[in-house]
């Protein structure tokens, strides 16, 4: 199956957001959250009580097409490996959000705000670039993203499915197709 571990190193909403969406690019999927000190994101499942109850039969694999979220509860991921594994083992897709604090080794893709200057930085290697309102290029062969429409971040963050023909979703899907090209 899948999986996509993604970080953004400069921008805490769009390290928040991004998991959503690419997770909802891919139609049905995991989102799971590595970070311990990460996002309070809705639901009563963590990635601490699946290590601490073991998961359930319907923790492993989805009931229904959409986004599933599975929030970090204060738990090392090195102490969850095996539950990783029989998640990513058991859904079509997974999401895993690393903090901010990643350090980059190439196991993970930055998701990156393209802005003017070098105070931000870039990738050497492959990225996600998040277009704002300066007209920057890009790095060759690197995936850019327009800018969200107005109800599409607040739906993710609100547990909602943005409507399947936003075009910032859209977008996203060239994400899951690099990976695997």
């Amino acid at each position: 199956m899948p999986a996509l571990a993604i970080w953004s190193p400069e921008d805490e909403v769009l390290g928040a957001v991004g998991p959503l969406a690419l997770a909802a690019a891919a139609g049905t999927a995991l989102v799971v959250d590595l970070d311990p000190e990460g996002p309070a994101y809705p639901g009563d499942v963590s990635l601490a009580s699946l290590v601490a109850e073991g998961p359930t039969k319907a923790d492993l694999s989805p009931h229904r097409r959409g986004v599933a979220v599975v929030r970090n509860g204060g738990i090392d991921p090195q102490d969850a490996e095996v539950v990783l594994r029989a998640l990513v083992e058991g859904w079509p897709a997974v999401v895993f959000r690393l903090p901010a604090g990643h350090v980059a080794d190439g196991s993970a893709l930055p998701v990156l705000p393209l802005v003017p200057g070098s105070l931000l930085g870039r990738s050497s290697g492959p990225a996600v670039y998040q277009r704002s309102a300066w007209r920057v290029q890009a790095p060759p062969n690197s995936v850019v993203l327009p800018r969200p429409g107005s109800g599409t971040i607040g739906a993710l963050l609100n547990g909602r499915s943005p409507h399947p023909a936003d075009r910032w979703i859209r977008a996203w899907r060239r994400v899951w197709r690099n990976a695997w090209a």
